[in-house]
């Protein structure tokens, strides 16, 4: 078993796509109409849905927002450097929720970014934390 994809749930689909493609630097890899369901999916990732996981964009026609809840996190996004990742996002017109920086009770490089939507992207700085 692997992971596919995480779906999130979006208001404006081209505002997302813009977001995803060029300020995260991801490329779209599919988009598929469903005109009698009334939705539009657009998958978006950094390489092959075959080898990665990827996320989904679900747009729900007519649906301009959603109440996230307080379960939905993050996610995570592996950067070379967290600092320059911040500014690139501000310069591309992005939003910094956390700036970049060891997190409060360890030594891991992270930091928060947000989507159109609200949704938070966090960065976390190649060579500051050990996977398992």
């Amino acid at each position: 078993m692997r992971i596919l994809h995480t779906m999130l749930r979006v208001g404006d689909l081209e505002k997302s796509l813009a977001f995803y493609t060029q300020v995260l630097g991801m490329k779209l890899l599919r988009r598929h109409e469903y005109p009698d369901g009334k939705f539009t999916l657009a998958f978006v990732g950094y390489g092959s849905e075959r080898d990665q996981a990827v996320i989904e964009l679900t747009y729900n026609w007519y649906t301009s927002s959603y109440d996230k809840g307080n379960a939905y996190g993050h996610i995570a996004i592996e950067v070379d450097d967290a600092y320059a990742a911040c500014e690139a996002v501000r310069q591309a017109g992005g939003k910094v929720v956390r700036e970049a920086g060891p997190m409060m009770h360890g030594t891991t490089v992270i930091a928060f970014i947000e989507d159109p939507d609200g949704y938070k992207v966090e960065f976390i700085q190649k060579g500051t934390w050990t996977p398992a």
